[in-house]
């Protein structure tokens, strides 16, 4: 290691971000064509190219639904506080359709979602276990820096 190393970036710590974010996404979707007969991804390749585009979407979609949650909760009463989180829901919800089409259009039959409403349960379980894989990632990783209360530890 070098005497001195310098912090990185903003735009290389996003790199890293969703760069792992995407190994996060191929590795799950990875599991579940191999564990569970519902997924299916023709080749690695398809399979890389379908978790950078998932990663895109995720991100997407969470962005949305950041605004939609924004402009309900700068707005006060009970009413304002339900739209939050019916609106939240709907874009998180909504959003598999899209995502599933979105895989549809990009890849055809090469990945492919099946079971109960044409697949779109499926998707949410994958998705699910994307985010929650994804959450326990940052978590282990935020839990490796340095205490709030003293110098970390060499």
């Amino acid at each position: 290691m070098p005497a001195t190393i310098q912090a990185p970036s903003d735009r290389q710590r996003m790199f890293a971000r969703y760069f792992t974010g995407m190994l996060i996404d191929l590795l799950v979707l990875g599991l579940f064509d191999e564990y569970w007969d519902k997924v299916h991804v023709a080749s690695f390749t398809v399979m890389v190219l379908a978790a950078v585009l998932l990663q895109i979407l995720l991100k997407v979609t969470i962005a949305i639904e950041h605004v939609v949650a924004g402009f309900f909760k700068a707005r006060p009463g009970g009413f304002m506080k339900f739209m939050r989180f019916f609106c939240a829901w709907l874009v998180l919800f909504g959003s598999k359709f899209v995502i599933l089409e979105a895989l549809a259009l990009a890849f055809g039959d090469q990945v492919h979602f099946s079971g109960v409403f044409h697949g779109i349960i499926t998707l949410i379980v994958v998705v699910v276990v994307m985010l929650v894989v994804e959450e326990v990632i940052v978590r282990f990783y935020r839990r490796l820096g340095p205490k709030a209360d003293g110098p970390a530890a060499a």
